[in-house]
């Protein structure tokens, strides 16, 4: 997960109908994410070749109050998948902006000077051009600390997407609280502009906020239900 700081302005006219941008410290952020989805079921049923496969995706953070409740979410800018068919599904399901293109990465572990190394790296192809999200992290997985950064990007369980007929669709997301790596290298190599659009291009092209590994869990995400606004 890599974080940048973000103009409020660029992501207020993305925001869905009946949230509010959720800040940190009173600043927007915007997380470029990489991950592997590892046995993946659909109403619990595994679907043939489409069980394991990667995913990268840009996202920022929203908040809905229900009185008493504060449900803290994301929005997604873009998905990238690298099967057609969870693509498709993705879109007509959620309305997600899920794009298809070819996939790959590359996890490697070492050890340097008597502590573990793990290098992680996802890689996606636009036309010819091969992007990448890459870190390197050292030690074992720690707990996320109270009221840190890495809690703030981590700890939204809600997915919130804005809907052709200007309304909101909300769904939940559940996992174990996530334990994460030091890192002590990251980079960023896409073209921003052509995947994102000029202001996330511009925000993109320095280096992150924050880096860090996560070690992943199962996760459930629950069908998706249209807010009554």
């Amino acid at each position: 997960m890599l974080n940048y700081e973000l103009d409020p302005a660029v992501l207020a006219p993305r925001v869905p109908p009946g949230t509010e941008l959720d800040l940190f410290h009173g600043k927007a952020f915007v997380s470029v994410v990489g991950f592997r989805f590892l046995s993946t079921r659909v109403l619990g049923i595994p679907v043939p070749f489409h069980r394991d496969f990667e995913e990268v995706n840009l996202r920022f953070y929203v908040r809905r109050s229900e009185n008493p409740v504060t449900k803290r979410g994301v929005v997604f800018i873009q998905e990238i998948v690298p099967r057609r068919a969870i693509a498709a599904v993705a879109r007509l399901a959620y309305n997600e902006n899920y794009r298809r293109l070819p996939m790959d990465h590359a996890i490697q572990h070492g050890n340097v000077d008597g502590s573990p190394r793990l290098s992680v790296e996802y890689r996606w192809r636009l036309d010819r051009r091969w992007n990448r999200i890459q870190v390197q992290a050292v030690g074992e997985p720690h707990d996320i600390a109270a009221g840190s950064a890495e809690e703030f990007i981590t700890e939204h369980y809600w997915g919130y997407a804005a809907q052709r007929d200007g309304g909101s669709m909300e769904y939940q997301v559940s996992h174990p609280r996530w334990r994460v790596w030091d890192v002590v290298n990251s980079a960023l190599d896409v073209d921003a502009e052509r995947l994102y659009g000029t202001d996330f291009a511009r925000a993109l092209k320095g280096p992150p906020v924050s880096a860090f590994l996560a070690d992943g869990s199962p996760v459930t995400v629950y069908a998706g239900n249209f807010l009554a606004l």
